[in-house]
């Protein structure tokens, strides 16, 4: 029987939660989150030093995977039987704060937490086409629900809207490919194997993949082999929700997270394809797609992943060391 203290108890719980997090989904894996573990809360920062300064200025993308960290923390918590308060860009005169995590009462664990926990651990972006087989409509279904009960709404395409997408997708990617700074940024986050941050050649296609919606060019060939297939099969969808503002992407990453490890446990491939919504003249594109219901966050290609050849393996993570402050906490463990 453990004779921790309800405290210390909680501070175990806040620094696992924060570990936990680090599984989380991140544009190019750049993992821009701090967390630091005090006495009775724990907070959630923005790691200035991983911001993508050409391809996300205002710092969407950097807040949505900051928020699919949060989401991640909270399951943790939720699987290890707490129950916390959460608030949400608590301080006005603090932007880099964007979440505190305080509060959190004893509750019995959570078995539906408990294995989305699991999904973060196998959690990965496979690049490659997917199978023929379709992802089941229900699975879709459910999917996009976990997304609205985390914050944000996901609207599948129908095929005239993927031909527009795939437009859009092109579009940008001409846009970003005669930009120097948006090249430069591109090679650094993929020539950082080793470090921990960053995309690894083995999460990269060896060639180009035959898809609808033209696939990311990171400039350079990666190690995953790509087999013949087209995705004709894939659903593409986006998620979107009602401001387009801090407090909208933080929570449309809360739902990435939620519509993401649903996916996982459901068997469904998910790809985020962030570059249509990083110029500002295709994002508009997807917001007419949208028939003026929300602003997009994040345009994702769903499917059954192709079951004839392994997938790449999760990207490497930072040493929890390198993310989670516990200084104020240390006398506490």
């Amino acid at each position: 029987m453990s004779h921790e203290t309800p405290a210390r108890s909680l501070t175990t719980a806040y620094v696992e939660a924060a570990t936990t997090a680090g599984h989380a989904p991140s544009v190019h894996n750049t993992q821009p989150w701090r967390w630091r573990v005090l006495p009775d809360a724990l907070e959630l920062r923005v790691a200035a030093d991983r911001r993508l300064a050409a391809i996300d200025p205002d710092g969407r993308l950097l807040t949505l995977s900051c928020g699919a960290a949060l989401h991640h923390a909270r399951v943790a918590l939720a699987a290890e039987g707490w129950t916390p308060a959460v608030e949400r860009l608590p301080d006005p005169d603090d932007p880099e704060l964007l979440a505190r995590i305080t509060g959190a009462r004893r509750a019995g664990p959570d078995p539906d937490a408990m294995r989305l926990v699991q999904c973060m651990q196998i959690r990965h972006t496979d690049r490659r086409p997917v199978s023929d087989e379709p992802a089941p409509d229900e699975s879709l279904r459910e999917i996009a629900r976990a997304a609205g009960l985390a914050g944000a709404h996901l609207h599948l395409l129908d095929a005239d809207q993927v031909l527009e997408l795939a437009a859009a997708a092109g579009h940008a990617a001409s846009v970003e490919a005669e930009d120097p700074q948006a090249r430069e940024e591109l090679a650094y986050w993929t020539s950082r194997a080793g470090v921990g941050v960053g995309l690894p050649a083995e999460a990269l296609p060896a060639q180009p993949p035959q898809t609808t919606v033209p696939a990311r060019d990171f400039g350079r060939p990666g190690s995953l082999p790509i087999g013949p297939g087209h995705d004709r099969a894939a659903r593409y969808a986006i998620l979107f929700g009602d401001a387009d503002e801090p407090d909208g992407w933080l929570a449309a990453g809360e739902a990435l997270s939620a519509a993401w490890l649903a996916a996982t446990r459901l068997c469904v491939s998910v790809v985020p394809l962030s570059g249509v919504v990083e110029v500002a003249g295709t994002r508009q594109t997807l917001r007419r797609l949208l028939s003026g219901l929300g602003f997009p966050y994040l345009a994702l290609r769903l499917g059954v992943a192709d079951p004839a050849n392994t997938g790449p393996a999760p990207t490497p993570r930072l040493d929890a060391t390198q993310v989670v402050d516990t200084s104020a906490v240390r006398d506490q463990r």
